[in-house]
């Protein structure tokens, strides 16, 4: 994630010709597309969605895309298909739709090293924990299981490994008396809702700084 010869990375001002093109990839219910969707109409987001696409046909994001006159399509790996002619397939849409970031939203595939290296600093993700702590699936679950007493979510680059980039924006979520997974789950998207397209908008912006798995704002 940093720069050649491991010295640091700044992105630069503006990192984007303004507004950004986003592409949304999701597989269920899309709710982190409809915040950063609505930030976008809003002009919360300097920003316009360019592309939404779903591993999944029955995704529920993709009829909420469509309602609003974006382009959405699915795009599922084949039987027997290999990763590479998959993934292959998914960066021809993102080219095609001329696809400045591309933002993760409940996308339930793991993207390979080769996929993310194509579009290093340009893939971010927002997952229910404060990381590094409880990567990888059920969050909530593992944060209640270990007993902590504040959770949250965490917006971050994506790179080679699972919820290991490098972080852009985290906000805290208290853990309750008598909370399960699906309670905390549902006060941390709220988390999420707000802290994605703030994040996003300050990434858009450029002028950070990646050293090693740190990430820093200008000022």
């Amino acid at each position: 994630m940093s720069g050649v010869d491991g010295a640091p990375y700044v992105a630069p001002v503006p990192w984007f010709a303004l507004p950004a093109r986003l592409a949304v990839l999701l597989s269920g219910r899309g709710s982190n597309f409809e915040a950063l969707s609505d930030a976008c109409a809003h002009g919360d987001l300097p920003a316009r969605i360019a592309l939404v696409m779903a591993d999944r046909a029955d995704a529920a994001g993709l009829e909420k895309a469509r309602a609003r006159g974006l382009r959405a399509q699915v795009e599922e790996r084949r039987p027997g298909e290999a990763r590479a002619a998959y993934e292959e397939r998914l960066a021809g849409h993102l080219v095609d739709a001329g696809t400045d970031l591309v933002c993760l939203a409940g996308f339930m595939r793991v993207l390979s090293p080769d996929f993310v290296a194509r579009f290093e600093r340009r893939i971010v993700n927002v997952h229910p924990s404060l990381l590094p702590a409880f990567p990888g699936l059920e969050a909530q679950k593992q944060a209640l299981e270990h007993g902590v007493k504040v959770a949250g979510a965490t917006v971050h680059l994506v790179d080679a490994g699972t919820d290991t980039g490098p972080i852009a924006g985290q906000d805290a979520v208290a853990v309750l008396p008598g909370d399960d997974a699906e309670s905390l789950s549902a006060r941390i998207l709220v988390a999420e809702h707000r802290l994605y397209p703030a994040t996003v908008g300050r990434l858009l912006a450029g002028g950070w700084t990646v050293s090693g798995r740190r990430l820093t704002f200008p000022g």
